[in-house]
């Protein structure tokens, strides 16, 4: 029996229709993949998605935060999160197939809340400290510096943040809270936060280099902001805290974190070291003017520069996937940074510019990575009623060949490829 399509037009003409429809169709598949070749972006076949590349993080977050943010250059592309208190989750070089170079948790979005902290991952959060001292944030008043007592405020552990502006290439959000520090002081909070997806000119500007033909790179700048919403000033009486920006990496076997340093008088103290115990000395090594620190994933350490010593940018080589990455903020030399040591014993005001940290297994044997990081703190925020703060952090990332991404590492880091290399071989 003939259908009604078949009694209205002969045989013939229906084959050729038919014929003409599946062109068609491929035509506007060729030109939609061809669209987003010509915009950087690879094309993503379900069955070819692999852990580790963009393109399974991008499918794994927007499962969990359907608002996620997805911000896009040629090649290079962002996520960002609004659920996830603004967190620029990972990033890619190389579009959606491309190597994902934020460290995500994945087995904490299936797991009930952690009274204490949950550590999503992300390779760039922006928290409050003090974490511990006379002004701590993380401690009730009174309550002993222990890890029972310890809990990462909700504001900017678990809780949403507003979305208050977006377009091609950014992203703001805005947060209000009320925190009461150890001394028992209530502090009305206001944190506004803006991402924004730097092109190669941005980059290039940004960090004063030029980008060899091989290089492909990410970047992305933040620019975080602290407003006293109370009607008191914020002083050494009431306590004050700090922008506290933390970038989580994917460590491998030959990942080495390099922070150039402003050198000092013989033997003066350049960084904070015993965080976590003393690194042992086949992990860490200055040598006047760089410092190098292991970041494989396997040994629990954490150091500081100290607000003298300290200059706008620091970086890591993972040798074994060719990736350079590098952060810059911005210091005051001249200012007071908070000292975030879980005792009160310590002045108030020394505490250290910026920060790295390798994971590694505790006693019993567990592991919340592994990862490494590198982070950057404001100095302390002495706002007057109303006031404002802000504190810039920028990350990128280069792959590409060798001699180019060693000019980059010279010229941004003031040290080789090679002498990266090596820094744990002598």
């Amino acid at each position: 029996m003939k259908n009604a399509f078949e009694k209205l037009v002969p045989r013939t003409v229906a084959k050729t229709i038919f014929h003409l429809s599946i062109t068609a169709i491929c035509i506007m598949a060729c030109n939609d993949e061809n669209h987003r070749q010509e915009a950087g972006a690879a094309p993503v076949a379900e069955d070819s998605v692999q852990k580790g590349s963009f393109a399974y993080d991008l499918k794994f977050l927007q499962e969990h935060d359907p608002e996620l943010v997805h911000l896009q250059s040629s090649a290079s592309g962002i996520l960002v999160s609004p659920k996830y208190q603004a967190k620029v989750f990972t990033s890619t070089a190389s579009g959606d197939q491309g190597k994902s170079f934020g460290w995500i948790n994945y087995k904490a979005f299936s797991t009930a809340i952690d009274p204490h902290m949950n550590a999503y991952g992300g390779e760039n959060r922006i928290w409050l400290g003090p974490e511990g001292g006379k002004y701590s944030l993380f401690f009730k008043p009174g309550d002993s510096m222990t890890f029972s007592n310890w809990k990462t405020p909700a504001a900017f552990d678990t809780e949403a943040w507003k979305v208050t502006g977006q377009s091609k290439d950014s992203v703001s959000f805005q947060k209000d809270m009320e925190l009461t520090n150890y001394a028992g002081t209530r502090l009305p909070i206001q944190l506004n936060r803006s991402v924004t997806l730097l092109d190669q000119a941005g980059i290039e500007q940004q960090l004063s280099v030029k980008l060899g033909d091989s290089v492909q790179a990410v970047g992305y700048a933040t620019l975080n902001t602290i407003t006293n919403k109370g009607s008191f000033e914020w002083t050494e009486k009431t306590g004050m805290p700090c922008i506290w920006i933390l970038d989580m990496f994917n460590p491998s076997n030959a990942t080495t974190i390099v922070i150039p340093y402003k050198a000092g008088a013989a033997k003066e103290k350049v960084a904070t070291t015993g965080y976590f115990g003393d690194i042992p000395a086949d992990r860490i090594r200055l040598d006047g003017k760089t410092l190098f620190f292991r970041a494989d994933g396997k040994q629990r350490g954490k150091l500081g520069i100290l607000p003298k010593h300290v200059l706008p940018v620091a970086g890591s080589y993972d040798a074994e996937h060719g990736v350079l990455t590098i952060i810059s903020f911005t210091p005051d030399a001249g200012a007071r940074y908070l000292n975030q040591e879980w005792r009160t014993d310590k002045p108030v005001f020394s505490g250290d510019a910026m920060n790295a940290y390798n994971d590694g297994p505790l006693q019993d044997g567990s592991q919340m990575g592994p990862f490494y990081e590198m982070e950057s703190v404001s100095p302390a925020v002495a706002l007057k009623a109303g006031a404002s703060l802000q504190h810039h952090h920028n990350v990128f990332h280069f792959t590409g060949s060798v001699s180019q991404l060693n000019d980059l590492a010279q010229k941004i880091l003031g040290v080789s490829l090679g002498t990266i290399q090596q820094a744990f071989t002598k």
